[in-house]
């Protein structure tokens, strides 16, 4: 059960440091041109609804992989 949940945790963590470098790699340098005062404005937009993406993405890895592991623990 123990390895199990480790592993859990495990890749958890590797999501959040692989998206945090995801987040500031990539989409940090995201810029908009040609929108005159709302350049910023939309740039954030679309900042904000890949990282919404990516959240719910991971989410649903997590999800996966926690009824994996936990199907994996019952059946032995």
């Amino acid at each position: 059960m123990k390895s199990g949940l480790y592993g859990f945790l495990f890749a958890m963590w590797i999501l959040i440091l692989l998206g945090g470098g995801i987040l500031v790699t990539i989409l940090g340098p995201i810029s908009i041109s040609g929108f005159g005062q709302f350049d910023m404005f939309i740039s954030s937009i679309i900042k904000a609804i890949i990282a919404i993406i990516l959240v719910v993405i991971w989410v649903l890895i997590l999800s996966k992989l926690k009824n994996w592991i936990f199907r994996k623990e019952i059946k032995s």
